[in-house]
């Protein structure tokens, strides 16, 4: 098993983990919106299902929100 921590929270996982399987098994919603951060650095989508977790990694799921004007009331 891996310690690792995801988005600021201790969590273990299988030594052949994939970033991948990490996002499935973590429930994020709307996995094509979400960047991921691996050690402070960002992974490109194509790499999800070849990065395995290694044993104290860090890794967070990035939401990008787009903003609008607000409209004077």
């Amino acid at each position: 098993m891996a310690k690792i921590t995801v988005n600021g929270k201790a969590q273990e996982v299988d030594n052949s983990t994939t970033l991948a399987q990490l996002i499935t098994a973590n429930s994020i919603q709307q996995p094509d919106m979400v960047s991921v951060q691996l050690n402070e650095e960002f992974v490109s989508k194509e790499s999800y299902a070849a990065t395995v977790l290694q044993d104290g990694d860090v890794v967070d799921f990035l939401y990008f929100m787009g903003g609008g004007k607000l409209s004077e009331l």
